[in-house]
Parts: C-alpha cells; sequence; structure tokens
C-alpha cells in the first residue's frame, strides 16, 4: 500500500492549489482527481473574473495550467475516484475503485454538483447558454434577456444580481408560491425588471448552432406550451455536494456538506476540507481557490505538529 503525506481528493480550484501549496511544500502529494478533472470550470468557457488575466481564460484552459503547475511541482495526480476514506491508527486509508493508500492527512476538495432539469437541449448548450452561476456569467447578458429558474434564495440572488446586466430577468417557478424567505422574495417582486412567471414548467432548452435561442416552457395552471425568446438561462435549483463516499468518516451538515465551522477543519484531526463540498455561499472559482491555500497551509501546520509530538 502506497503512502503519502497528504492526500486531496478532488482537482477544481480548492483540490489544485491545495496540491499546490503541500507539493510546492515539500509534501509528498497525490492528488485524486476523479475520472473528469477540474470540477465545474471544465464546463464553462470564457472567465473574466478570476484575477490575473485582462482578457479573461477558458475554464478548461485554466484547470489544465493549474494541472500542469501541481505537476510541475511533483504531485501525483491520478484520475480516479474515491470510493472511502477509513481510520487506521493515526493513519486515514483512501481507498479508490481498485487501490488503496495510507496517508497522515487528507484535504477533501470534492465540489459539489449543480442539479439539473434533466430536460432536452440543457447538456447540449452547457456552457453556451445555460449557466449555474450568475455572479460568473452574469456580465455577459448586458443588454440581454436571461431566465432564472428556481423558487428559493438563491433563484432570488440570481435574479437580482442579474438586474444588474441584463435588461429583462424571467424568474420561472412551477408553483405558485416561493419557498425564498420573504424579504428575497418581496425584493423579486418590487424589482421592475423581474418578471415572475408562475405555475411553469421547462420542457426543453432551445439553440441554433450552439447558442440558446428560447426555451418550451409549459403553463401547468392554463395547459399551455410555448416559446420563450432568451439569451440566457440560468438553474437555480440547488446543488448535491459530492460526499456519499465519505460514509460516517466525518461529520456532515444535514444537507449533506461538510460540515466545518470554520471552512477548513474536519470533525477528525488530519481530514481538511475547501471549495464547494463546505461552502454553500459563495461558490466562485478564486473563493475555493483561497480555501485550498489555506487547507494545504493548515495541513502543513498539523503535520509539523505530529512530527514534533
Amino acid at each position: 500500500m502506497d503512502k503519502y503525506e497528504v492526500i486531496i481528493i478532488g482537482s477544481g480550484p480548492a483540490g489544485l492549489t491545495a496540491a499546490l501549496y503541500t507539493a510546492r511544500g515539500g509534501l509528498k502529494t497525490l492528488v485524486l482527481g476523479g475520472y473528469t478533472y477540474g470540477g465545474q470550470l471544465m464546463n464553462t468557457t470564457v472567465i473574466e473574473n478570476f484575477p490575473g488575466f485582462v482578457d479573461g481564460i477558458d475554464g478548461p484552459v485554466l484547470m489544465d495550467n493549474m494541472l500542469k503547475q501541481v505537476q510541475r511541482f511533483g504531485a501525483l495526480v491520478e484520475f480516479v475516484d474515491a470510493t472511502a476514506i477509513e481510520i487506521e491508527g493515526d493513519d486515514y486509508v483512501v481507498r479508490t475503485h481498485d487501490k488503496q493508500y495510507t496517508t497522515s492527512a487528507v484535504i477533501i476538495a470534492t465540489g459539489a454538483t449543480p442539479k439539473r432539469l434533466n430536460v432536452p437541449g440543457e447538456a447540449e448548450l452547457y456552457g453556451r447558454g445555460v449557466s449555474t452561476c450568475a455572479t460568473c456569467d452574469g456580465a455577459l447578458y448586458k443588454d440581454k434577456v436571461v431566465a432564472v429558474v428556481g423558487g428559493g434564495d438563491s433563484a432570488m440572488e440570481e435574479a437580482t444580481y442579474l438586474t444588474h446586466h441584463a435588461s429583462k430577468v424571467y424568474l420561472i417557478h412551477r408553483r405558485d408560491k416561493f419557498r425564498a424567505s420573504k424579504i428575497m422574495a418581496d425584493r423579486v417582486a418590487n424589482d421592475p425588471k423581474i418578471e415572475i412567471v408562475w405555475n411553469t414548467e421547462v420542457k426543453e432548452i432551445v439553440g441554433k448552432e450552439n447558442k440558446l435561442s428560447h426555451a418550451v416552457l409549459f403553463n401547468n395552471q392554463e395547459n399551455r406550451t410555448y416559446d420563450q425568446p432568451l439569451d440566457g438561462f440560468f438553474l437555480a435549483i440547488g446543488h448535491e455536494p459530492v460526499t456519499a463516499f465519505l460514509g460516517g468518516t466525518i461529520k456532515l451538515t444535514d444537507k449533506g456538506y461538510v460540515d466545518s465551522a470554520d471552512g477548513i477543519h474536519t470533525s477528525r484531526p488530519g481530514i481538511f476540507v475547501c471549495g464547494d463540498v463546505q461552502d454553500q455561499v459563495y461558490r466562485q472559482a478564486i473563493t475555493a481557490a483561497g480555501m485550498g491555500c489555506r487547507a494545504a497551509l493548515e495541513t502543513i501546520k498539523y503535520l509539523e505538529m505530529k512530527e514534533v509530538v
């Protein structure tokens, strides 16, 4: 069984930043990057809000650069999924589908997956008009017409944010009442740029030449189907944290996120966390990278103290 000083699970901005710091800090580092590395940024086009890129950078290019950077400093990256973390004395055993590794410390950076509607056209147009992050992509729709689907606080926040860029925002909800807090719902209802579309379901997202053109909507009270022309379509129906493989190794929140009071430490010493797998607020590449840095520095400190003891 191979032994590493730290194993990082996940290869998005959080995981690869953590790997950069641990590998450059001289720790024997293994990254279990998943069968598809790079996280959600692999499904985006141009990123304009990551510092240092004046003209923006494509998501896959940024993640490929990060990957090469951690490999330059000696981190081993394997493109497999972790299936379990087990306790073995003062160490941990991390399992994949066909291997197992021992380590003194683990950094969990598996992220969260945006929930999808799973309607025709959604996957094909993701990153080409369909998005899960208004903060990331809203500026691309200046003076354009967009829609947000959802009924919780996140949907209210996304719709409100988009009014700073778009000329018109449709907020589509399948029921006649939001589950969002009253203050957020009232803010949306009073915004002249937002039109609430009640009792309506999205049946299809349609594009031409890989560019969004409209959504096919169904009013479930009027039993009516119609096309709504759109330039952008934002999903705000929640996220699923990638934590199923953890079992009962560490404490999770009631929503399945890693429970961490400071966003770095978990309920077990030697297991740290960073990125969207515990962050339900910001969900930005730059904040995930910052958390990865913090988790790595705390890991280095933990291992140094362990050696002293």
